[in-house]
Order: structure tokens, then sequence, then C-alpha cells
């Protein structure tokens, strides 16, 4: 018996809702076969989930076997297509457990644009607070752009080292002391961190609705292995990308948002699709209602059916068993990457969050050291991880806040990096600027297919630097 086949038998026998969980190993021989045929190990879930050869196969069937043409007409092939897309819209409320008579789906490029949709024409204004914890992707944290063009305050929680965690009692101060009935009140935070895995708790959602709060939660890294559902915990606003939760369609996002939020709205401009009528003449236009307001154009409606596709492929999984498969793994990855040790004792990582699986899901950020306890580059990590067929990301994630914590870079530190204008920031010069501390970090994400391989083999590549 190799190694890695005894290590599995071991796991297994201490992880008994591991072995129920092995229907995915079936579907992974079946329809993800180019992972190991290529001798892959795809440990990139948060960055993007993988697809099925089947999910392929049956958009192009529909594909062949339907005539589609722009929604924006009454033609058989308009009708067709916006068939379709309807359908799509209602079977993506009904996996969030979402009613259709509160919520509504927007069809976006991405979470990042349904995140834009949110800010651009959210109501801020003098008085107004935009919320939001350190631990937010960039594009949620770009809100603050608006907010600040329109006189709202910005305000941030911070995350605290090791757990990488808000507390509860610093949301509801913050929520009670920039509360308001002025400006705008947006309170904004991930359902689960792309950075270090922590989930923060959907609590804060109802906190936040008691003290006059619109709460916007960003579940791109959440949805993939956790039900978000929609009827418990009645966020305004949900931002999610459907190639995070099984690999295909890219390029289709959603901005699930509840009426009553989605009236508050006010967009900026308007564009083809999003209007009933428009007038040069009479220099006036009206906005059509609810969802196609805010759909810029033509929807992908060539694209969009392939979510039902990937919604199939969840279900007939049962997220319930990813996410367990999921958890048993980031528990046996974080027990043995914990242990790691060079000869001297001196640990080879340092994790960034949970050292449990409680509250947290399947993506480890983590930094590795040589010997005398200094930071390898991440970038070199990355590299060598390629060399043995390792898909995994290093950086900061676009996530800086969480990073910046966790690396211990404070603004002191920070500002004169940005101090220059005449001469505009590279990575390079950033990396350059923070040393001898990181700029970022390595992670590695279970999604969708992982299985006990995968996560042996990062094991055994990152001993490769025991030294």
């Amino acid at each position: 018996m190799t190694m890695a086949a005894d290590a599995q038998r071991q796991f297994e026998a201490a992880s008994p809702l591991f072995r129920l969980t092995h229907k995915i190993d079936e579907l992974r021989a079946r329809e993800f076969n180019r992972l190991d045929s290529g001798g892959n190990v795809y440990l990139d879930y948060t960055g993007g989930a993988l697809y099925a050869e089947s999910q392929v196969k049956r958009h192009a069937d529909l594909l062949q076997h339907h005539v589609l043409g722009n929604p924006h007409s009454k033609s058989p092939a308009s009708e067709c297509a916006t068939a379709l897309v309807e359908e799509t819209r209602r079977r993506v409320l009904t996996f969030f457990n979402a009613c259709p008579d509160e919520y509504q789906v927007i069809f976006t490029a991405n979470a990042t644009h349904a995140l834009k949709l949110v800010g651009e024409s959210y109501p801020f204004g003098p008085g107004g607070t935009f919320l939001l914890t350190f631990d937010n992707h960039n594009s949620v944290n770009g809100i603050r752009e608006y907010a600040r063009t329109h006189g709202a305050g910005i305000m941030y929680v911070p995350v605290i080292p090791p757990e990488m965690r808000s507390t509860d009692a610093a949301i509801a101060r913050a929520l009670v002391e920039h509360a308001g009935s002025d400006g705008g009140h947006l309170f904004a935070y991930p359902a689960q961190s792309n950075f270090s895995g922590v989930q923060h708790p959907l609590e804060w959602i109802e906190a936040a609705h008691d003290r006059g709060w619109d709460v916007l939660v960003d579940a791109a890294a959440f949805a993939p292995t956790n039900l978000l559902d929609l009827a418990r915990w009645r966020p305004d606003f949900v931002a999610l990308s459907f190639y995070k939760m099984f690999g295909y369609p890219t390029g289709v996002g959603a901005l699930i948002a509840r009426m009553d939020a989605l009236r508050k709205l006010h967009r900026p401009w308007f564009a083809g699709g999003t209007i009933t009528v428009a007038s040069v003449s009479a220099d006036r236009h009206v906005l059509a209602p609810g969802a196609a307001a805010f759909e810029d154009g033509t929807v992908d409606y060539a694209n969009i059916p392939a979510v039902q596709v990937g919604l199939d492929l969840i279900e007939q999984i049962g997220l319930d068993v990813i996410h367990d498969r999921v958890m048993c793994l980031t528990s046996w990855l974080l027990e043995r990457l914990t242990a790691l040790r060079h000869t001297n004792g001196q640990p080879l990582l340092t994790l960034y969050g949970p050292r449990t699986t409680r509250r947290r899901g399947g993506t480890i950020a983590m930094n590795f050291h040589d010997r005398g306890g200094l930071v390898i580059d991440h970038a070199a990590i990355e590299a060598r991880a390629g060399e043995h067929g390792i898909s995994l990301r290093t950086g900061c994630f676009c996530n800086p806040g969480a990073g910046e914590l966790a690396l211990g870079l404070s603004s002191d530190e920070l500002r004169p990096c940005f101090g220059q204008p005449d001469h505009p920031m590279t990575y390079e010069g950033f990396r350059h600027c923070v040393a001898p501390k990181s700029s970022g970090a390595v992670r590695i994400s279970l999604g969708l297919v992982s299985n006990f391989a995968d996560a042996h083999a990062f094991v055994r590549f990152a001993s490769e630097f025991q030294e």
C-alpha cells in the first residue's frame, strides 16, 4: 500500500461522514476525468469552480435545438429566449429559497457587476454611512467611492487575528453609533471570507435591520458549498457569480434583491433594455419596472439557461454532501498543516484564520517560513506548486483589508507606499515598500469535486520546504 493510500485509509476510518460523500468520487471519475488523467491538483475553487462535461454537452444540446433571438422583441425566437431566461430566474429563486413575491433576480456579468449596481444606485448622501468589515473583496470596498462622492461617511470594523473575525459586540456598536434616518445606511460584508475562509454570522442581517440599515451580503465564496436560505435570513441584496458555484457558464452572475430595497435604488443613467420609453425631444425617460431597470443592454440570453444546468448538477450531488466533504477535508488539512515543523522546531506555516472548522469554509490562507522564521516569497511557492501540477493562488486575493491585518501591515507602513502621485504604484513596488513583511499569502481552497488525493498532494508538497 502506498503512503497516500495508507493515509487515505486512516483518514476515512477517522471520518465516517466522508465515507457518505463517495458519490462525488463517482462523479469526478465520470465527469471530471480531465483532472486525474492530466495529473492536475486543483485547489483554487474560491477563484473558480470546475465544470462537468455534462454541463457543456447539455448546454450545447439546448443551443443546437432552439432558435434564440434577442429577448427585446415579440418574435418566436425572442419569445423562446425570454422564456428560458425567465425560467432561469425562477429557478435561482427556488434554489436560494427566496419568495418570488419578495425577491427578484437581476442577471449580471459577475458578482462584481452586481455589487457595482448597488453602489452606483444606492441613495448615499450627507448623514448616511457605508459600514463594512475590513474583510471584504475589493468589489465591495470600491462602493466606498460612491459613498464618498455623495457625502456619506465610511466606517470599517476590524477583524482580529489570528481568527480573522469581527466580534458581534463591535458590529452591534457600529450599527448603533452610525445609525441615522438620512443619507442612506448600507452595511456590507461577506458571508464567507475569500481570504481566510471565515464565515461571518448571518445573524448580523437581522441585527442591522433592527437598527434601520440595509444589508448587502457578498455570497460569492459562501454559495458554492453552503445553502443561503433567503426565506430565513432575508438580506436586502445578495451578490454572487455562478461560475464560482459550478464552473460554467462564466460571465453570468446575479444580484438577488428584495423588492422594497430595489425600489430605494436610483440608477444614475439609463440604457437599452432598462427603460419602458425614452425621448430625445422631450428629454425624458421612464425606467422599466423591477429587474429590467438594472439589466443594461441585452442579457446574455444564450448562456443564462446554462445556469439551470449547473443548478441541476449541484442538486444531483446535494449541497449538503458537497459541504460535508469540503469540511472533512478542510479539517484534515488544518490538522496536518499546523503540525509541519522544521527540524529545529520552527513552524513551517503561519495560517490566517480559524484552526478548526467551526464557522469557516474550505479556504485556507497561509505563508511558508524557512527554518529561521523568515517568510518565503509566495510567488516562489506558486511557481513551485505549478511544477507539481498544483493550481493554487497567491497574493492578497483582492481582499486588502483582511490581508493587511493578517500580515501585520499598519496604516503608518502603508501610507508612504501611496505617497508618490508622479510615480504610480506597481505591485512589485508595493512588495518592495512593505518588505521585509510579506505583501500576500498562499491560498488553497476546496470545492465541488475535491478529493483526499488533492489534500494529500498539497501536504506532501508543503513538506518539501521543511529543513
